[in-house]
């Protein structure tokens, strides 16, 4: 391990050219099952400790990057690389690509991993065949909204040598892209969502954010096409997200965050439900079916 992980562009980059960017979006109703949520725009990301040109600390405790989430928002993370990695991402003691107890060691049967560029986002943990529950902010505490806990942890894989010279040849014919998080813009106004069950939504607290299983949708995990040898048994890099309320934000980085396109007009837009205490005490632009 030890590979380069930097902050840059308002993106994550970790080695082997992989690209994280963590994107806004809407929180879905806890009932039923829905499409992909909108993109709207990139999370602000900076390192817990400044490092020269941008360079996270990977320590164990203290490092990683830093992320403000408010609680009327959710996470989707896009992904780009330039060249074909395994990226493993955890929530706290889960495995968000299969759901399972956490590993860090690359697992098939089932998954345990995605495969960049080939995979273009990952919106949550798995909920079982096809679905994934949404990464919501939660306050940090028991029970199965908050199991999740308070950050994520993101693991990258870089293939074999003996791999590399069959990775070209191999992605042409996969169809593989450098897939980036686009296409995802804007609520969809008209599509049919669950009205919540009452009381599912949950209240975050304002000095301290955790990471949460929310709403359910439809999302595929692409298999691997590879033989699971194909890559390193180590990790060349792992890396914490701690998730921090705006509040903590301004506190560590001297800065307010900055101000989210989520707000009232953007539920409405795509009806969906707005709960009073989304409002977190901040105003928002005036609501045109209000």
């Amino acid at each position: 391990m030890g590979g380069l992980v930097r902050v840059a562009g308002g993106a994550l980059e970790l080695p082997g050219g992989a690209v994280v960017r963590f994107m806004r979006t809407l929180r879905l109703p806890e009932s039923g099952t829905h499409p992909l949520p909108p993109g709207l725009g990139a999370f602000p990301l900076r390192a817990a400790a400044d490092g020269p040109d941008g360079a996270v600390d990977q320590g164990p405790d203290g490092g990683g990057v830093l992320l403000p989430v408010l609680q009327r928002e959710a996470v989707w993370l896009g992904f780009a690389a330039s060249a074909p990695v395994a990226l493993q991402v955890r929530a706290g003691a889960v495995c968000a690509v299969s759901g399972r107890p956490w590993s860090g060691r690359l697992a098939q049967d089932p998954q345990n991993y995605l495969v960049l560029p080939r995979q273009p986002w990952l919106d949550g943990i798995s909920s079982g065949r096809g679905t994934t529950r949404q990464f919501v902010a939660t306050p940090p505490g028991p029970g199965p909204a908050a199991a999740a806990g308070a950050r994520l942890q993101l693991q990258v894989f870089e293939l074999r040598a003996h791999a590399r010279a069959r990775a070209g040849a191999a992605q042409d014919r996969a169809g593989w892209g450098a897939a980036r998080p686009g296409g995802r813009s804007g609520p969809v106004p008209g599509v049919p969502l669950a009205a919540p069950a009452p009381g599912e939504a949950l209240r975050v607290d304002a000095a301290a954010t955790g990471l949460g299983a929310g709403g359910r949708m439809r999302q595929e995990v692409y298999p691997d096409p590879r033989p699971l040898d194909d890559w390193r048994d180590e990790p060349s890099a792992r890396v914490w997200v701690h998730l921090v309320s705006a509040a903590r934000w301004e506190q560590v980085t001297g800065r307010p965050a900055p101000d989210s396109p989520v707000d009232r007009a953007a539920y409405a837009s795509a009806g969906l439900p707005w709960f009073a205490h989304y409002d977190e005490g901040a105003p928002d632009r005036p609501d045109p079916a209000a």
